[in-house]
C-alpha cells in the first residue's frame, strides 16, 4: 500500500516540542517495517532511509500536491477542500462547538470519540527506539511537569501548588520562566526554592530530567485529547497524578498512578503511592508503540479503500459531553 501522510505542524522528525510529528514519525517507519510505502507531504525535513518528504505548501491545492500512485491519504488536519483521493483524517485537537468534522474523522482517544458522538479512535503511539534508554533505577527525588508552560489550561501552576503542597521539588519543563503570563498567574511560583523551570528540552535532557522523577503531576483544566507527555513520562519509569478530565482515566491506570479532581487526593497518593518504575516503563512501551497504533489504522485504511466511511454520519460536538470540571 502507498500511504501518504500529510501534516502542516512542522518539521519531522521533531527534536524538542513537535507532539504530532512524533506521531506521523513512528507511524511513517511502521507502515514501512510493515512493507508498506511512505511519503510525507510536510512542511519540511527528512524521512530518512524509509520515506521521501515532500514539501507541503498551504497556499495550493492540496490536490495538486499529491502523487498520482498514492493509495490513501492520512491526513492530520481537515483539508479546505474535498480530496480526490481516499483519505481518513486523525483528530488532534478538540473541534469546537459548531465545527465541520469529517465524516472519515479518526480520534485518538476513547473519550475525545465520545465526546462528539463516535466509536472510532486510535491511540497515539510512539517509536520509543528513537527515544534515550532511561535509567529506571536512579534514586528519584523530585517531580516534574511537562507540556506547554503558557497555555492556561495545561495548569502549570496547579501542579505546583500540588508539588509544594506535597513537599516534593518540581521540574518543569515547556516553555519559558520569566514571561508576562507567568508572572501575572503565579509569580510566587516563579520564585520558590522547590520549583525548577527547564525550559525547552531535547529529548536526551527530558529523559534525563525523567529518569530521576518520582511522577509527572498533571492537572489539566481541559479534556486532553490523548497527552504524549503522560506516556513519555511512564516510558521515563515515572507514575502519573492528575485530573480526570479527558483521556487521563482510560490511559493512568491504578498501577501507574491516579486520576482526581481534588487536589488533595493527589498530594497524598503522591506521597504515599508505591509504584515500580519498570512496570510504568513496560506499560507504556508495550501499549502505546506505534507498531500496535500503526496496525490499528492499517485495518482503516483498508476499510477506507473498499470505500466504507468510518462514520455513516459526521460526528458532532456533544455538549453534556465536553463539560470540563476544574480541580479543587
Amino acid at each position: 500500500m502507498k500511504v501518504l501522510i500529510v501534516d502542516r505542524s512542522g518539521k519531522i522528525p521533531a527534536t524538542t516540542y513537535g507532539g504530532t510529528e512524533r506521531v506521523i514519525w513512528g507511524l511513517g517507519k511502521a507502515l514501512h517495517a510493515l512493507g508498506h510505502e511512505v511519503t510525507f507531504l510536510v512542511p519540511g525535513g527528512t524521512g530518512g532511509t524509509f520515506a521521501r518528504v515532500l514539501p507541503l505548501d498551504v497556499t495550493k491545492d492540496l490536490n495538486e500536491q499529491i502523487p498520482d500512485d498514492i493509495d490513501v491519504v492520512h491526513m492530520n488536519y481537515r483539508p479546505d477542500r474535498p480530496l480526490q483521493k481516499p483519505y481518513l483524517i486523525t483528530m488532534h485537537g478538540n473541534p469546537a462547538l459548531g465545527e465541520i468534522i469529517d465524516p472519515n474523522t479518526v480520534f485518538i482517544s476513547k473519550n475525545q470519540a465520545q465526546r462528539y458522538g463516535s466509536e472510532v479512535f486510535v491511540h497515539n503511539g510512539l517509536d520509543w527506539s528513537e527515544y534515550p534508554e532511561p535509567v529506571l533505577d536512579h534514586e528519584r527525588r523530585y517531580l516534574h511537569f511537562l507540556g506547554k508552560v503558557s497555555w492556561k489550561v495545561k495548569n502549570v501552576f496547579g501542579a505546583a501548588n500540588i508539588a509544594v503542597r506535597s513537599n516534593i521539588p518540581i521540574h518543569i519543563m515547556g516553555g519559558d520562566r520569566w514571561t508576562f503570563r507567568n508572572v501575572h498567574r503565579g509569580f510566587r511560583y516563579l520564585v520558590h526554592p522547590k520549583i525548577r523551570f527547564r525550559g525547552w528540552v531535547h529529548d536526551r535532557e527530558k529523559i534525563e530530567i525523567m529518569s530521576r522523577s518520582k511522577a509527572l503531576v498533571f492537572p489539566v483544566e481541559w479534556h486532553e485529547p490523548f497527552g504524549l507527555a503522560i506516556i513519555e513520562s511512564l516510558y521515563a519509569g515515572c507514575a502519573v497524578f492528575g485530573s480526570a478530565n479527558g483521556s487521563l482515566p482510560e490511559l493512568i491506570i491504578p498501577e501507574v498512578g491516579l486520576v482526581s479532581y481534588a487536589s488533595e487526593e493527589l498530594v497524598t497518593a503522591i506521597r504515599d503511592f508505591q509504584y515500580n518504575p519498570e512496570h510504568c516503563h513496560a506499560y507504556a512501551v508495550s501499549k502505546f508503540n506505534s507498531e500496535v497504533m500503526t496496525k490499528k489504522y492499517l485495518v482503516l485504511y483498508e476499510r477506507i479503500l473498499q470505500d466504507i466511511p468510518l462514520h455513516e454520519t459526521a460526528p458532532q460536538y456533544l455538549s453534556e459531553k465536553n463539560r470540563i470540571q476544574k480541580m479543587y
